[in-house]
């Protein structure tokens, strides 16, 4: 019988061995580094971005990039995005909800909105190739800079009166000096914003500008009238190709079928928006040129705000406007982008102080305030619309018409947590 051996000290049971490549594994000696497979990442779903739906591939004719990587690192998110499929939406909707993070854990609600319809865009963008360089398609940013507008623009050292001559944006038919200064200064597209003098825009910055002003003024009165000095618009922030993004609104027309203390509410604050477009401490008289259900919104604290100032015109007061008669017919391919070249324009003489009032009496107070109180409240509130929708046409004062009706209707509001840019200041004072 063959003599039992005793275990040689280096011999390894199972679960040495085990202990033993652990240990080998843990050396990272480089051999072994060469052959070990790195480890698989955790693959999340992905939201697939395209240049076009942006409108990035447009730039430089677009608004800006200022907000880009909000979006690209999905701070940034469409209301459908939170779906299994994750697509994007359309692209051929004027405005979308979407949500805003800076901290990816708390998340805010925010309007995703074009300049105009994708199809105007498409067709502006026909325009400038046909127009300028005789062909279907085109590099837009070439295509622009023959132009002599563009040219003067990027030798400028100041924006001035003569620079926007022919844009069809309202805010700019009758521009100051002082009101043009406010643009350049307060341009949040460009990081050095500050000085009335366009040293600190590149050549990129100016096309963007101009072509901005020239299709859809919205963003830069968000940008030069912020609301956290008090003025009636979302706060502005940021743009990516040709898309804008702001604070969430509902719009005016979601509450027609509202509660009469809600409609008295928001009614009130129209009523008092209204006011301050003609008497502010800038001297800056706002006018609309056309108001429907989507011009006004309202936030989710009850607060009333313009929603869209595309139609938003403004006269300087202070300084008035040193284009007159003849020289505001200036016209070029950026007077044509979205709207019909022989459209008359009108004066700035003869806009009235009550135009916005009365535009306001006929579309949107008898459907906010049409059927909601009770018969002898209701007939007043009527005959007041009617006399303004005509037009206030004896001897009565718009200011003392506006109050009237604001005071007819403050005592219908009520006091309570969903008037909350109101409450609870509401129930100690007469103010609220």
């Amino acid at each position: 019988q063959a003599p039992t051996l005793a275990p040689h000290p280096f011999s390894l049971s199972p679960s040495n061995s085990w202990m033993l490549l652990l240990v080998l594994a843990a050396s990272c000696s480089p051999s072994l580094e060469a052959t070990v497979s790195p480890p698989v990442p955790h693959i999340k779903p992905s939201y697939s971005f395209g240049r076009t739906f942006l409108g990035l591939d447009k730039c430089n004719a677009c608004i800006g990039t200022s907000i880009c990587k909000k979006f690209f690192k999905e701070e940034i998110r469409f209301d459908n995005w939170l779906s299994s499929r994750l697509k994007l939406p359309p692209s051929y909707l004027l405005s979308y909800s979407g949500n805003y993070t800076d901290d990816a854990k708390s998340w805010r609600m925010v309007d995703i909105t074009r300049l105009t319809t994708k199809y105007q865009h498409d067709q502006a963008d026909k325009r400038i190739c046909t127009a300028l360089l005789k062909t279907r398609t085109c590099s837009l940013e070439r295509a622009l800079r023959r132009t002599a507008r563009v040219q003067k623009w990027l030798r400028a050292k100041r924006l001035t009166p003569d620079l926007v001559q022919g844009l069809p944006s309202p805010m700019l038919r009758c521009p100051s000096q002082r009101l043009l200064d406010r643009i350049v200064r307060r341009y949040a597209e460009v990081p050095d914003a500050g000085s009335i003098y366009m040293d600190h825009l590149t050549e990129r910055d100016k096309l963007r500008l101009l072509y901005t002003l020239a299709v859809n003024s919205h963003p830069i009165l968000l940008q030069i009238f912020p609301d956290v000095e008090g003025w009636p618009f979302p706060r502005y922030l940021g743009s990516c190709g040709r898309l804008v993004v702001s604070a969430s609104t509902r719009p005016l027309r979601d509450f027609f079928g509202a509660a009469p203390e809600v409609a008295a509410d928001l009614a009130v604050q129209l009523l008092a928006v209204l006011r301050s477009m003609g008497t502010n401490d800038l001297n800056y008289f706002f006018y609309f040129t056309h108001v429907d259900a989507g011009t006004f919104g309202v936030f989710s604290n009850g607060h009333l705000f313009i929603r869209d100032a595309s139609t938003l015109g403004i006269i300087d007061r202070e300084e008035g406007s040193p284009l007159t008669g003849d020289q505001q017919e200036h016209k070029d391919i950026f007077s044509c982008l979205t709207v019909d070249c022989q459209s008359a324009a009108v004066s700035c003489n003869s806009i009235r102080e009550e135009q916005s009032l009365v535009m306001v009496c006929r579309e949107l107070l008898p459907k906010l305030l049409g059927g909601k109180f009770l018969r002898a409240v209701q007939e007043e509130v009527d005959g007041f619309l009617q006399h303004c929708a005509d037009g206030f046409t004896d001897d009565q004062g718009i200011d003392g018409a506006v109050a009237k009706l604001a005071e007819l209707l403050k005592p219908l509001r009520s006091c309570d947590a969903r008037f909350a840019y109101r409450y609870p200041d509401c129930k100690y004072s007469d103010k609220y």
